[in-house]
């Protein structure tokens, strides 16, 4: 019968999923203990400080821990689950500890009988027999006086000399000290007799003496027991408050926001433009087979996003980067178009990689998912890594316009307002048209008035004519 060890139980690891995160909360165990898993099987589902992420196992093999329960906030690396791989369901036995190298001896198999004249040292107990004898220049000590009759010595002990055996007569032993610490003595009045010794083998320390001569310490004065209260917990009225603890995604907004706001120099340029024609083209492609869109979702964003991505193209200073570290701008030749989206957990940014790249049924596909993604809550970290420029449409919420506050690592941020029906005057007439404002916030560091106005400027001019956007398509 195989008994089972330690060695049997593999422990998982609370991973890295996101570069540089450091804790994650478990929102939801898939698995008990006694459960079997599979390598690669989903195990339990965790919120990070950028998105909520399924764990998988790595290995076969049968549950027989789960270290934490639901809603706690485990640290990167720390052992969240534990699974025997042997294929037993019984509990791994305890392993004894290991027993020292050779156990000490009993007290009278340690010591050896000492030679008659051998001189050798005994056998301390668990120490095992001296090498060598090592002689010690005894200290001078009293002079000791024995009867003629009688005279017994006993052997060293512990380097204070010769002591007379029982029975014998001997002068007062004088207190050990060395010569500074007796003129020291002297010097302050001190009788060595009358001092405890605290150095090795009963010498008197410098320490000792003044410790004789210091003043006793007063005796400590009792204070009367008095009734203290206990301190008060904080409560609130739950019916008139309610408290969320500040945590996963809502936490890592909440710091990356503070930190761009008092970093980044920012700068908000407005410009409100009529989109009257953008908004009829979007019927229009929703209704027409001809460009490649046919069961995509099409809307303002989607050539809002087009047409923010030509002006890049035109004006690519935009799509840089500050490296405080080395003093550097760094210019991006790829645009990863990032996206707010609000959902239950918080504000996330997840982007399209190489949007730049993508025709117009590419950038709706990817813009679809991307939203989709976000709403169900499962965006990876990777989706929110790297963006280069973002969009945040606050005009769902029928908000006119706002001053975004940029992204951390990126030197562009464009918001769209909510688009209504105003007066306008067009064409020289007053007449009503859709009409939204525009607000691009940018890093003052490496973009200035100048360029950041050309490129509000070159997305506004797209938008109120949008045809354009289909030859770039």
């Amino acid at each position: 019968m195989t008994t089972m060890t330690e060695a049997s139980v593999r422990e998982f690891k609370m991973p890295d999923v996101g570069e540089g995160l450091t804790e994650a909360e478990i929102l939801k165990w898939y698995v008990q203990p006694g459960d079997t898993v599979t390598d690669g099987q989903v195990v339990c589902e965790v919120e990070t400080a950028k998105a909520a992420v399924e764990l998988p196992i790595p290995y076969d093999g049968v549950v027989r821990d789960l270290h934490f329960p639901e809603g706690t906030t485990v640290d990167v690396g720390t052992s969240i689950i534990a699974v025997d791989v042997s294929g037993g369901a019984a509990a791994p036995a305890e392993v004894p500890a290991q027993a020292p190298a050779e156990a000490p001896a009993a007290a009278g198999d340690a010591e050896e009988k000492k030679p008659e004249g051998s001189g050798r040292t005994p056998v301390l107990v668990g120490y095992g027999v001296a090498t060598s004898s090592t002689k010690r220049r005894p200290r001078k000590g009293p002079e000791v006086v024995v009867s003629q009759a009688s005279t017994v010595i006993q052997p060293e002990l512990n380097g204070h000399g010769p002591v007379a055996a029982p029975g014998t007569t001997a002068e007062q032993s004088r207190p050990l000290a060395k010569p500074p610490v007796r003129k020291l003595a002297k010097d302050l009045g001190v009788d060595l007799a009358t001092v405890t010794p605290s150095g090795p083998d009963g010498i008197i320390t410098r320490e000792d003496v003044h410790a004789a001569v210091a003043p006793p310490a007063p005796e400590p004065v009792t204070a009367p027991a008095v009734s203290v209260p206990p301190a008060p917990v904080a409560t609130y009225d739950t019916a008139r408050e309610t408290r969320i603890p500040v945590k996963g995604v809502r936490k890592a907004t909440a710091a990356a926001m503070v930190g761009s706001a008092f970093t980044a120099p920012h700068v908000t340029e407005f410009v409100t433009i009529d989109v009257t024609r953008t908004m009829k083209l979007v019927e229009e492609l929703k209704r027409s087979d001809e460009y490649g869109l046919q069961g995509l979702r099409v809307n303002p964003l989607l050539l809002i996003a087009k047409a923010l991505l030509v002006a890049i193209r035109r004006n690519p200073d935009i799509n840089a980067a500050w490296d405080e570290a080395n003093q550097e701008i760094v210019l991006k030749h790829y645009v990863n178009l990032g996206i707010a989206a609000a959902t239950p957990r918080g504000l996330i940014v997840p982007n399209i990689k190489d949007a730049h790249a993508k025709t117009l049924p590419q950038l709706a596909e990817s813009l679809g998912e991307l939203v989709s993604t976000a709403r169900e809550g499962k965006t990876s970290p990777a989706a929110m890594q790297g963006g280069t420029v973002t969009i945040t449409n606050v005009g769902v919420f029928g908000v006119d316009t706002g001053t975004p506050i940029l992204n951390p690592g990126e030197s562009a941020i464009l918001a769209v307002g909510a688009i209504k029906l105003q007066p306008w005057v067009h064409k020289g007439k007053v007449k009503p048209r859709q009409v939204t404002t525009l607000a691009l916030s940018f890093d003052h560091r490496l973009v200035d008035g100048a360029l950041g106005s050309k490129v509000l400027a070159d997305v506004a001019a797209i938008l109120e004519q949008p045809k354009r956007l289909i030859s770039w398509a």
